[in-house]
């Protein structure tokens, strides 16, 4: 008998008849003599209805009553679902995040993780109930229901993983596993048996819409070896776990895109100690994460800051801006948010080279121009026209032979 936790994403359990399949999926290996937690998000397309609705009545509706909106989409799944497995004669009962025991801190809309009071799940574990977990949400020390931005059901899995010391954890989504790129832009992307936590994240992070970049934190930091597979079939998914020796072999091992940034650029601020800092404090103190940063060469006492941050924050970034440049003295701040981040990511880059050659010989050869450039141990990322990053992703994958992997 082993003890798994099971996440099923909104298109999993789009509708009745895809919850009932969930079900009966969740009974087979309950009947096997298995324990199991199931995390669910809201069904597909939830999510974004109730923030219409809340746009519609608010234009900038607080992030406190968006959690408390929010919140409903899961607690509607996880008694669908609970009830569905009652309906096949399966013993099961749904959890809040709340209920879960899942304390997060206090910040609203992207909260974080504090601690995880498993012992009501386990309790009910122990009674043979299979246990429905609202994913995405939790409360905080004030008693306040919060939610973990967006992908937050993966995250909520992953602890719970942790928390009960599961043996396995599984990650049922629309795909059936990890790729070398997008499917649906490159046609002859490969699936990948097994990734590291580090490259994982570094394609979570660079617009790989697989798994939320902080789930692959989480479980990195609390070694949760997890499976991401497709409720739509039982093929064998992508392991992703600790690196091991073999991984160096393959030099890039995926290539992905965001196309939901948005390029900032402050111009003509003084070149002088703190400049920087006050600049990155105010957007730290908006709660916007900032990506690519190129600081040039100051010239006449003034300088430029050029970074990337997500387009849904650009509007915020550049309100939380305007102020700081007219206390550092003059400057200008400019978004332009036709742009798009594509990322080559892989172990082996550590120890091979000639990894960026390639990179910039592909973009080249079809005539697109790099903006910006940044770079990590494993990873190489480029800002280029949003109209042509699909376009440049192909080319890449080629330049790469990833269609060779497997």
């Amino acid at each position: 008998m082993a003890r798994i936790v099971q996440k099923y994403g909104g298109t999993s359990v789009g509708d009745v008849e895809r919850i009932k399949k969930v079900a009966e999926r969740i009974k087979a290996v309950r009947d096997e003599g298995n324990e199991l937690v199931v995390v669910v998000s809201a069904r597909a397309g939830v999510t974004n209805e109730l923030i219409a609705r809340a746009q519609a009545v608010c234009k900038q509706p607080s992030d406190r009553e968006l959690d408390m909106l929010l919140a409903v989409g899961e607690q509607e799944t996880i008694a669908l679902t609970a009830m569905a497995l009652h309906g096949v004669g399966v013993d099961a009962i749904s959890y809040t995040g709340a209920q879960a025991g899942i304390f997060t801190d206090k910040i609203h809309t992207k909260a974080k993780i504090m601690t995880i009071d498993a012992r009501p799940i386990v309790k009910d574990l122990e009674a043979g109930r299979v246990v429905i977990v609202a994913g995405f949400q939790g409360i905080n020390e004030d008693g306040q229901i919060t939610t973990l931005g967006r992908g937050g059901s993966d995250l909520t899995a992953i602890a719970l993983a942790a928390a009960v010391k599961a043996d396995k954890c599984e990650i049922y989504t629309d795909v059936d596993g990890v790729y070398t790129a997008d499917p649906r832009v490159v046609k002859d992307a490969k699936k990948l048996q097994e990734i590291s936590y580090d490259e994982m994240l570094e394609l979570a992070s660079s617009g790989s819409k697989v798994m939320q970049s902080r789930s692959v934190e989480f479980a990195s930091k609390y070694n949760v070896v997890f499976e991401v597979r497709s409720s739509f079939n039982h093929n064998p998914g992508t392991i992703v776990k600790q690196e091991v020796a073999y991984m160096e072999k393959v030099v890039v091992r995926g290539v992905a895109v965001d196309k939901d940034q948005a390029k900032i650029v402050v111009s003509n601020i003084l070149d002088k100690p703190g400049s920087a800092a006050k600049v990155f404090r105010a957007l730290a103190d908006a709660n916007i994460i900032v990506d690519m940063i190129v600081q040039n060469v100051g010239r006449n006492g003034v300088a430029n800051l050029t970074f990337t941050v997500p387009q849904t924050d650009s509007v915020r970034a550049q309100k939380a801006l305007e102020p700081v440049v007219l206390e550092i003295g003059g400057g200008h701040v400019a978004v332009q948010d036709q742009i798009a981040k594509l990322s080559v990511v892989g172990v082996g880059m550590k120890t091979h080279s000639g990894v960026a050659a390639t990179l910039f010989q592909a973009l080249a050869n079809v005539g697109i121009n790099i903006d910006l450039i940044s770079t990590s141990e494993i990873k190489i990322t480029v800002a280029i026209e949003k109209a042509r990053a699909d376009e440049a992703a192909r080319a890449v994958h080629t330049a790469f032979e990833l269609d060779k992997l497997g």
